[in-house]
C-alpha cells in the first residue's frame, strides 16, 4: 500500500481553513469543548462522531487539535460550495452503501502513515438529533489497523444551526470528547465476522451515546440495549 501524503497546497489550505472557521463559530454562537484530555498525543486514531447536519465536520476540524484526514461521502465532491472545502481540505470520498475498496485503503494508508481519521459510523446525516445505527466499516478499518477509536458527541448542530445564528440567537455548540476505545482483533471470518464487526461498530455508537442527550441517541436510546 503507498505511504499516505498529504500535498502542500492542501497543507496550507487546512492551515487557513481551521483558524477562520474557529473563528466564524465563535461569532455565531457560543463553543463549548470538553474531554481534550482523551485526544492521544502521538499515535494515529480514528475519531467518530455522531452526524445530524453538514456543520458537525467543520466544527470538529475547526476546534481539533491537529487537522484529520476526513471520510466523507463522493456526493460533497458534486454539491457547490462544499466541493471547494472538500477540495481544499482534501478528504477521502467515500461511496456510501457499498464496499468502497478505494476509500477504505485511503483511510488504512492515513492511519499506517500516522494521520488521525475523522469519519461518521453511520454513513451519512440523519437530518434530526436521533443516531441511525452505523455500518460496519468504522470496526473493519479499526481491526485492520489496530487503531484506536476516539468517541465524539456533538450537540448543538441542528439544520436550524445557521438560521439562529443568523437571527442573533447565539446557539452553543458542544464538542464532548470521551475515552479511547481499544477494539479487540476480529479472529472469525465470513458470516461470523461481519456479524462481530456490526457489534464493534455499535459499541462504538454505544460510546458516542452516552456523551449525548438522550433526545440525540436514536438507534442507541438505552431503553434498547438496556
Amino acid at each position: 500500500m503507498k505511504p499516505y501524503t498529504v500535498p502542500l497546497i492542501n497543507r496550507v489550505f487546512r492551515g487557513t481553513f481551521r483558524p477562520l472557521f474557529r473563528l466564524l463559530f465563535h461569532i455565531l454562537g457560543g463553543v463549548k469543548i470538553t474531554g481534550r484530555e482523551n485526544v492521544p498525543r502521538k499515535e494515529a486514531y480514528i475519531i467518530t462522531m455522531n452526524h445530524v447536519s453538514l456543520y458537525e465536520a467543520p466544527f470538529l476540524v475547526a476546534f481539533w487539535p491537529v487537522a484529520p484526514e476526513i471520510a466523507g461521502a463522493i456526493e460533497v465532491w458534486s454539491r457547490p460550495g462544499q466541493n471547494l472545502l472538500a477540495r481544499g481540505y482534501r478528504g477521502i470520498p467515500v461511496h456510501r452503501g457499498e464496499y468502497d475498496r478505494l476509500a477504505l485503503d485511503g483511510m488504512i494508508a492515513a492511519l499506517q502513515s500516522g494521520h488521525p481519521l475523522l469519519l461518521a459510523p453511520e454513513g451519512g446525516r440523519s437530518h434530526d438529533t436521533g443516531m441511525r445505527r452505523a455500518m460496519p466499516g468504522v470496526a473493519y478499518v479499526a481491526d485492520k489497523t489496530g487503531s484506536p477509536v476516539i468517541p465524539v458527541g456533538i450537540v448543538g448542530t441542528t439544520e436550524d444551526y445557521l438560521h439562529q445564528a443568523l437571527r442573533l440567537k447565539r446557539p452553543t455548540l458542544e464538542m464532548r470528547i470521551g475515552q479511547p476505545i481499544q477494539l479487540p482483533q476480529v479472529a472469525v471470518k465470513g458470516a461470523d465476522r461481519r456479524e462481530v464487526l456490526q457489534a464493534h461498530a455499535d459499541h462504538i455508537m454505544l460510546a458516542i451515546a452516552a456523551l449525548l442527550p438522550q433526545e440525540y441517541r436514536g438507534f442507541y436510546h438505552e431503553e434498547q440495549h438496556g
